[in-house]
């Protein structure tokens, strides 16, 4: 008896089959049955089910005589299934890697429920894929399993029979199975719902439907939509001849009323000549399945108004106001748009024949984002070391909050931006300004850069279309051509900069400021921003931050940090931080993994770990400076791809700083052997950190300020690597604790402390 029976109807989806059979056979776990239901498809789906039966013991292909739709091709499943729990899939759908691992251990961990809810992401045609917006319903926080009444907002997800994981036993039991019809998941969810003794939730996408570029059957036109009618008649008959679950009835009408409304409203699916009738029958369903007694929530009234009274007319004339509303506002707003940008336009040159001013100098980074890297670093030296300048820093409004305090704060595209951008001398960046920008006479341009270079930068992207993906290599010149200095962490990294951005600026060697904070941090520095992170006391906080991969679509982790950290035990807790591309987190804050992603520190986040794992992330030449363990996770398999999409300078494998995981085992096993941090990992590490590390002393950003703003070229040489000693992390600590410590050289506390 297999864990899991996955059943997956197909009916002319050729195209799209393999790809969702190939998401389930590819599971890293492997106890399932896989029943792909020919639904008397006219089009290869049997023959492809076929194919993969013969190729795969574990795949049964079953041929319908005739065409039943998505219900009856289930339920052929679900007569031939003989797992344990049941996992049901269109043939246009796939399932997320390690999907089933995770349900695995979620129903292991819930004592075997009969129903797991679990989250989904659309696919649209391009590849992009959007989490529902209701996940907040599937919180693993609180007593697990439960009964409907105790989470009753499950309701609120949409009906679908792809989201969940059924004990075989239950459904049985129950005597649950699909009708015919277009909506034939709405009397399936509901009583599975209400019916289920226990239920869990996993705060996971494990799905992923697809949206195709041409709809669906539920967005095409015709009447087959009146079929929803029919299915909510069978959820309020099931629920009449069951007494004890009356209590839903007013959920189940007001979820009623929502989706003959959205039938209604969307043009795409009934024809003109039906909408009257649509709405009249509407009508009698409103009055025959209303439970007196109950209010309308009042942001619903009017909605039911119309339904209950019939008022197509009115109801086409209140969505035609809303159409006309929309567009005259966006007119509107177009037009308002674009007297302003011809204003500010105007200002801007006005400006520019402006003189300069000398004591003003304006900082970004990331274009827009908070204060951070190394124009951060930078904004605090000049405070410092040359106080006679007043700064100020560009920002999104959503980002001030990190802006310190005396430091003016500017809101891209205001005139007050576009003032600064224009008289002030000195502009410092770490991306890129405004390609409107116009470099005057006597201004001085600082491009900080964020990172020593593994991945080809610049012109080397113009071979590598999947990373380059829109760049303007010409607006990348001319970018070039506005800046006067440009700083380098190492030599590597000079002369990589100097051939893939050529210009006619000068090259400061002296080291990325944002890591002088590694230098000058103490031990209750960390201390402090383990407490703000949450990290529990004594344990191990490794911080997880891959790189972005260019040439996907959709980014996804390499590593199933729940399953790593159920591997190596209490002891271990995850920092996870997602790049600020990948749009959105790592994995959700639960249990001992801590998403990171928002914090606006990088810096802190290191300075609070113990060790970081990374693949290719630039991130691992600035965490060398700390003298801290690192550990590179990179699949063979991977590392191609990546080597092949974006390119890199030197093969990192060959010259790690650290140990090397070629996967998720081998990770666990670094770390639970306690290779991350032994002989050969420091050796590996120091040699590393000798050659991208040599100006890393803890004074790069003086040396910038004292160059650039004060006319200085002579310094100190930096301190050797070998002779610095950066604040050791939590763990080192411990077990270092009543060893004698290396004395530290005196660093203003406030700056440090501005800094975390």
């Amino acid at each position: 008896m297999p864990r899991f029976s996955v059943i997956v109807p197909a009916y002319k989806v050729q195209a799209y089959l393999p790809e969702c059979l190939d998401s389930v056979l590819s599971q890293s776990y492997p106890d399932l049955e896989l029943i792909a239901v020919d639904d008397g498809s006219p089009d290869a789906c049997g023959a492809i089910a076929d194919e993969y039966a013969a190729r795969d013991p574990r795949v049964r292909a079953l041929h319908l005589p005739e065409n039943r739709g998505p219900g009856g091709a289930r339920n052929a499943g679900l007569k031939a299934a003989t797992g344990d729990y049941l996992v049901l899939l269109d043939g246009d759908d796939t399932l997320t890697p390690d999907a089933l691992q995770s349900i695995a251990d979620r129903l292991k961990e819930t004592g075997e429920p009969d129903v797991l809810v679990h989250d989904h992401a659309l696919t649209d045609w391009t590849g992009e894929a959007t989490r529902d917006e209701l996940a907040v319903q599937l919180a693993e926080q609180g007593p697990a399993p439960f009964r409907l009444e105790d989470r009753p907002g499950l309701l609120r997800l949409p009906p679908t029979v792809c989201n969940k994981a059924y004990r075989r036993e239950f459904t049985e039991r129950a005597g649950l199975t699909f009708p015919p019809g277009l909506y034939e998941d709405t009397p399936w969810t509901f009583p599975v719902l209400m019916s289920a003794e226990t239920i869990a939730t996993l705060d996971r996408v494990c799905v992923h439907f697809r949206v195709r570029r041409h709809g669906s059957l539920l967005g095409t036109t015709g009447r087959g939509h009146f079929d929803v009618f029919d299915q909510y008649d069978r959820v309020f008959a099931y629920v009449d001849q069951r007494p004890e679950l009356a209590r839903w009835r007013p959920v189940l009408f007001g979820h009623m009323v929502d989706r003959l409304s959205e039938v209604f409203t969307d043009r795409h699916r009934l024809p003109r000549d039906a909408r009257a009738e649509f709405l009249l029958k509407a009508r009698a369903h409103y009055r025959s399945h209303r439970t007196p007694g109950h209010p309308v929530p009042f942001r619903a009234r009017l909605r039911h108004t119309l339904v209950r009274l019939g008022l197509h007319r009115t109801y086409r004339a209140l969505e035609a106001a809303k159409r006309l509303s929309r567009r005259t506002s966006a007119s509107a707003t177009r037009l308002a748009r674009s007297l302003r940008t011809a204003a500010l336009r105007l200002h801007y040159r006005v400006q520019l024949r402006l003189p300069l001013r000398e004591d003003q100098a304006v900082f970004a980074a990331h274009g827009g984002r908070g204060h951070s890297c190394n124009p951060g670093a930078l904004e605090r030296a000049f405070r410092t070391h040359a106080p006679r300048i007043r700064t100020a820093w560009i920002a999104a409004p959503e980002h001030h909050h990190t802006i310190p305090t005396g430091v003016r704060r500017l809101r891209p595209g205001t005139a007050a931006y576009w003032t600064a951008l224009a008289r002030s001398k000195y502009l410092v960046d770490n991306t890129g300004f405004d390609p409107r920008l116009v470099k005057r006479q006597g201004q001085i341009l600082v491009q900080t850069q964020h990172g020593t270079p593994l991945k080809h930068m610049g012109l080397d992207l113009l071979e590598r279309p999947a990373a380059a993906r829109d760049t303007d290599f010409a607006a990348l010149l001319a970018d070039v051509d506005k800046w006067d200095y440009v700083l380098s962490a190492n030599r590597h990294t000079t002369l990589t900069w100097e051939r893939v951005y050529p210009g006619t600026y000068t090259t400061l060697p002296y080291g990325y400021p944002r890591n002088d904070v590694f230098q000058r941090a103490t031990s209750e520095d960390v201390r402090r921003t383990r407490e703000s992170l949450g990290i529990p006391e004594g344990t191990v906080a490794i911080l997880y931050a891959p790189t972005p991969r260019d040439h996907r679509r959709t980014q996804r982790t390499g590593l199933d940090l729940d399953r790593v950290l159920r591997r190596l035990g209490p002891r271990f807790v995850v920092l996870a931080r997602a790049h600020h591309r990948h749009g959105g987190s790592l994995a959700p804050s639960r249990g001992r993994v801590i998403d990171v992603t928002d914090h606006p520190s990088v810096e802190s986040l290191c300075l609070a770990s113990d060790a970081l794992v990374t693949d290719y992330s630039s991130l691992m030449f600035d965490y060398a400076g700390l003298d801290r363990p690192i550990v590179i996770h990179a699949a063979d398999d991977d590392w191609a791809a990546y080597e092949a999409a974006r390119g890199t300078y030197f093969d990192l494998r060959s010259f790690p700083p650290g140990a090397v995981a070629r996967s998720e085992d081998e990770l666990t096993d670094i770390f639970a052997t306690g290779h991350w941090r032994g002989s050969r990992s420091t050796q590996l590490r120091t040699s590393f950190r000798e050659r991208f590390c040599p100006y890393d002393d803890g004074r790069a950003a003086e040396r910038v300020v004292r160059h650039v703003v004060l006319g200085e070229t002579e310094f100190p040489p930096p301190v050797p690597p070998a002779e610095r000693h950066p604040v050791p992390s939590a763990a080192a600590a411990l077990d270092l604790s009543g060893l004698a410590t290396v004395p530290r050289p005196a660093a203003p506390l406030t700056s440090v402390a501005e800094t975390l």
